[in-house]
């Protein structure tokens, strides 16, 4: 089986942003259909060596040693998320971004946001003022700005900043706020011209800020099933402002 370096990359992107709680989660088929995808990944730009134990560690998860096989599982996929990342056309390439790296966190969203030139939508069920204060000032103006949040889960503090938001920019950056039906939101996403579809691990309102977080692009294919599960929700949400 081959791959391409850019395929390889986001097919790797794509597995680090469902990793499951491999401490605490039941093992589940789905699990081990993850566990098995890590694998055949791995081996396609890992070393021998990370081969060997990412099959040694993923056998050997139901057993004694479960907290330290889980963190061999997840150093090991990070590891060669990175090594492909390298090999990736700069374009596709995302970042991995460690607990407290706020600048990190502003730049690499920033930058991906910055990629947008008609509309970027940004889900997030969990928003706050941060979305805008700290990270969709960096869209270019002109770009349509479009937050989708969760009716319960979002800030109150989204609304607010969203007000003021628009009555500061106006139609130079323009911005919609809706919110979903409660717990309809299950990813933190941000749609590049309903193109591009990227996946953010954590919310931006606390992104990287405890633990570390990665931001990658997602594979073409689930990019469209992104798209064709997201925007109908969006067209169906209720306007917050």
């Amino acid at each position: 089986m081959s791959m391409t370096p850019e395929g390889l990359y986001l097919q790797l992107g794509q597995l680090v942003a469902t990793m499951p709680n491999l401490v605490d989660c039941d093992l589940t088929s789905d699990v081990n259909q993850w566990l098995g995808r890590a694998a055949a990944l791995v081996a396609l730009g890992s070393n021998v060596a990370d081969v060997a134990q990412i099959n040694v560690a993923a056998m050997s998860l139901a057993g004694i040693g479960r907290a330290s096989n889980a963190q061999a599982i997840a150093a090991i996929v990070h590891r060669a998320l990175a090594t492909a990342e390298l090999n990736a056309p700069a374009a596709s390439s995302g970042a991995f971004i460690p607990a407290g790296g706020a600048f990190d966190a502003f730049a690499q969203v920033g930058k991906v946001m910055s990629r947008a030139k008609y509309v970027l939508l940004i889900v997030d069920p969990y928003a706050d003022e941060k979305v805008l204060t700290e990270y969709a000032i960096q869209v270019p103006k002109g770009v349509g700005i479009q937050v989708l949040a969760d009716t319960k889960d979002h800030k109150a503090t989204l609304r607010t900043a969203a007000v003021a938001w628009s009555k500061q920019h106006g139609s130079d950056r323009p911005l919609e706020v809706r919110l979903a039906p409660e717990k309809t939101l299950h990813d933190r996403l941000l749609f590049v011209d309903k193109g591009e579809v990227w996946s953010l691990t954590q919310s931006l309102n606390a992104f990287a800020a405890r633990s570390p977080a990665t931001i990658v692009r997602l594979a073409d294919d689930v990019a469209f099933m992104k798209v064709d599960a997201y925007f109908p929700i969006w067209d169906a949400a209720s306007p917050a402002i």
